[in-house]
């Protein structure tokens, strides 16, 4: 009966954990800490804000961001969208202390770190803290 008692309460403990990462992933969060230059990320910063996705090869969440990011991109002008190789950059992965892929960050045109998500955002969260990156500038 022990067994049973313990297998319930790994069950119940496995399924809180994943409901609340759930509810937590790709949600972009105020963290405005770090600064981006066009030298960290190997191109030009946008005019209003740029995206910063940390990727890797094999992430099936990274593709879907990566169309997400590039959608908005295209939608909103003076945004632009950088992809950035998390296995070849560890330099930054460390500096940025990304944990898992992918990894967004806003940034405002001065390349501050507004925003940050870990996991794939919705298109509508990109948008809204895109707004707030730009005004915040």
């Amino acid at each position: 009966m022990t067994g049973f008692w313990v297998a319930l309460a790994t069950l119940a403990l496995g399924v809180l954990i994943g409901v609340v990462r759930l509810r937590r992933d790709g949600r972009l969060r105020d963290r405005g800490e770090g600064r981006l230059t066009a030298a960290d990320l190997g191109e030009e910063l946008g005019e209003r804000a740029t995206l910063v996705q940390f990727s890797t090869a094999f992430c099936q969440p990274c593709r879907a961001t990566r169309r997400i990011l590039a959608d908005v991109s295209e939608m909103v002008r003076g945004v632009r969208h950088v992809e950035v190789d998390a296995e070849s950059r560890l330099d930054l992965v460390r500096r940025l202390d990304v944990t898992r892929t992918p990894t967004v960050l806003v940034l405002d045109p001065a390349g501050n770190i507004v925003r940050r998500a870990a996991g794939q955002p919705r298109k509508a969260e990109v948008l809204a803290a895109l707004a707030a990156a730009v005004t915040d500038s």
